[in-house]
């Protein structure tokens, strides 16, 4: 499956953005995704999840209460909600999918979009 993530840009703090994540080339129905990211000098980090269907979603403490996923398996797409944006949001942010059950794990995954740049100014 290849993923084509969208949606990055410059925000104020306590503004928000949407990103948006396509695929395409399978069946995105068997797909759990994840959303992660990774700033300057540090590690990747987990963001949040959600389940094939939808019906389930996963959060990191960090951003839980401001940013929401969710998917339309009929437009093959994935979106991050991201409300009350602050400095620290600030990273490269990726999409990834898996077969199966989605996972808070990188190494889980083994299909990634390029990434899409958030910078949050104070």
């Amino acid at each position: 499956v290849q993923l084509q993530a969208s949606g990055g840009g410059l925000v104020q703090a306590g503004g928000s953005l949407r990103l948006s994540c396509a695929a395409s080339g399978r069946t995105f129905s068997d797909y759990g995704m994840g959303w992660f990211r990774q700033a300057p000098g540090k590690e990747r980090e987990f963001i949040a999840r959600i389940s094939r269907s939808g019906g389930s979603t996963y959060y990191a403490d960090s951003v839980k209460g401001r940013f929401t996923t969710s998917r339309d398996n009929a437009k093959s797409t994935v979106w991050l909600q991201m409300n009350s944006l602050r400095p620290e949001d600030t990273a490269l942010y990726y999409c990834a999918a898996k077969m199966g059950i989605s996972s808070a794990s990188d190494s889980a995954y083994n299909y990634w979009g390029q990434g899409t740049q958030v910078t949050v100014s104070s």
